[in-house]
């Protein structure tokens, strides 16, 4: 199974750094957010995002994709009333998936809670109308770059729109393309009533991308989750994507919550071996 992990979880560390202890610790993948390489990530220059890229590969890492896609952008909502709110996204999103394209990924997580939060007045069923009308926007500059738009449930804490793995599927399939999937994640799946693993096994035919972390915000093996079904249940679909690590409290500090969390998904992985 391969193992990545999100770059912000280093923090202000230099990017040549983190990458290089990112593949100390294991991990064969790096997830970008976009707002860590530059204010405006659509303004990094053709020669940067070669720089990045071969930064990453001078690593051992391979460039999974990015994520928190609208984290500290201005103007951009996914369930805006505003069409020239909608359009103004999902142009910013096409232009993403261009840098995605260019520093060697392919996934594109939709997470951003905040800006995809239904706003005062908006029902879940126009939210949800008005998500699939982005999306759809969308699918023209993903097509080109052979790029993929994972949508990610987030649970009720993060934000109230498309909270349940089913929210989510429903909107994938409204989209109807191969380059509109899901991404399930740890934290988000443990506030659902259906255990992790079947909702691994009843989803698996529009998984795409997953996320590891524990509901207590940090890493893997931090907290009381046990990873050994979630894993047994990727397992047993065959899912061939990658598990990348994503945390939110960095009490633990940096260097604890990257090779900590490695090392405990490998141990799992190695137990799993081992018992069949």
């Amino acid at each position: 199974m391969k193992l990545a992990i999100c770059n912000e979880t280093f923090l202000d560390w230099p990017l040549d750094r983190a990458l290089a202890f990112a593949a100390e610790c294991g991990y064969t993948g790096v997830e970008f957010a976009p707002f860590t390489l530059a204010a405006d990530p659509r303004q990094i220059s053709a020669a940067e995002r070669s720089r990045i890229g071969r930064l990453a590969e001078a690593a051992g890492l391979e460039v999974v994709g990015l994520h928190w896609l609208l984290a500290k952008t201005e103007g951009m909502h996914l369930t805006s009333p505003d069409p020239a709110v909608r359009r103004r996204t999902a142009d910013y999103l096409s232009e993403l998936t261009r840098l995605c394209r260019d520093l060697g990924g392919r996934v594109l997580v939709f997470g951003s809670p905040k800006q995809r939060n239904l706003l005062s007045g908006v029902t879940p069923q126009v939210g949800a109308d008005y998500a699939v009308e982005t999306f759809t926007a969308c699918l023209p500059a993903l097509e080109e770059t052979d790029t993929v738009l994972a949508v990610e449930p987030l649970d009720p804490g993060e934000g109230n729109f498309l909270n349940t793995a089913a929210d989510a599927v429903a909107v994938i399939e409204r989209v109807a393309s191969p380059h509109c999937r899901l991404l399930l994640d740890c934290k988000a799946m443990a506030s659902e009533k259906m255990p992790a693993a079947e909702l691994i096994e009843r989803h698996r035919s529009l998984l795409c991308h997953f996320h590891a972390n524990d509901p207590n915000r940090q890493g893997p093996g931090f907290g009381q989750l046990d990873f050994h079904p979630i894993l047994e249940a990727l397992g047993r679909i065959d899912y061939r994507g990658w598990v990348s690590v994503e945390v939110f409290d960095y009490t633990p500090g940096v260097e604890r919550l990257a090779s900590e969390s490695a090392g405990y998904l490998n141990a799992c992985l190695a137990e799993i071996a081992a018992g069949q």
